[in-house]
């Protein structure tokens, strides 16, 4: 584990690039979608939301969105996206909450995607997630399985090497959250600094606030 914080700014501009990533996104935008049914009425917020791939795929299905992210750059590039674009459901906001910044609003949706492991303290989160849900919104998370700290070649940054579902699910719990369950959203093949190619497994948790 590396406490350094990783420098987002400085790849956001190429970070749409990588085909595996885009892939990944769309698989868990269609996992999103296949276990949770979207509406035109759901407020919803996208945390970790980078150049906002998982906003904008999910922004056609649900009434409004708001990608969070700690990173300007990335917030930069959504807000390039959405102006191009134009999609007046699409906002987003800058908050880090490693500085203490505290996340607000009221959501009938939270979805997080590749962005917990970057997380050191992920109880906190959680409660503030459940905080923030209307009565009956769910709580969205996709991230690693336990990927023996192979799936980043640089772990600046990466607090987690993937996640023990039934941990989390135990954390999700403690949380308030009820109706918890998981699934697998996608898999990514790629090589690792052994030179080997391994296949790693991404999950999709969800809980819902009764």
């Amino acid at each position: 584990m590396n406490i350094e914080k990783r420098d987002f700014d400085k790849e956001a501009a190429s970070w749409d690039e990588e085909p595996t990533r885009v892939k990944l996104v769309n698989d868990i935008a269609n996992a999103i979608s296949e276990s949770i049914v979207l509406t035109s009425d759901m407020e919803t917020l996208d945390f970790g939301c980078g150049t906002g791939l998982l906003t904008t795929r999910l922004q056609p299905m649900v009434g409004s969105i708001t990608g969070i992210d700690s990173s300007q750059g990335m917030v930069d590039i959504l807000n390039r996206k959405v102006a191009t674009l134009n999609m007046p459901n699409v906002k987003s906001l800058l908050v880090d909450i490693d500085k203490g910044e505290k996340l607000t609003g009221r959501y009938h949706l939270v979805v997080s995607s590749m962005a917990l492991h970057h997380i050191m303290e992920i109880k906190p989160l959680l409660d503030q997630f459940y905080n923030i849900l209307l009565p009956g919104g769910y709580l969205s998370i996709s991230d690693l399985d336990l990927d023996g700290g192979k799936f980043h070649a640089d772990s600046t940054g990466v607090f987690h090497s993937g996640f023990d579902r039934a941990e989390l699910s135990c954390l999700f719990k403690a949380a308030g959250f009820d109706n918890v369950h998981d699934t697998t959203a996608a898999e990514v093949v790629k090589p690792v600094l052994t030179g080997e190619r391994v296949r790693f497994t991404v999950f999709l948790m969800i809980g819902q606030k009764i």
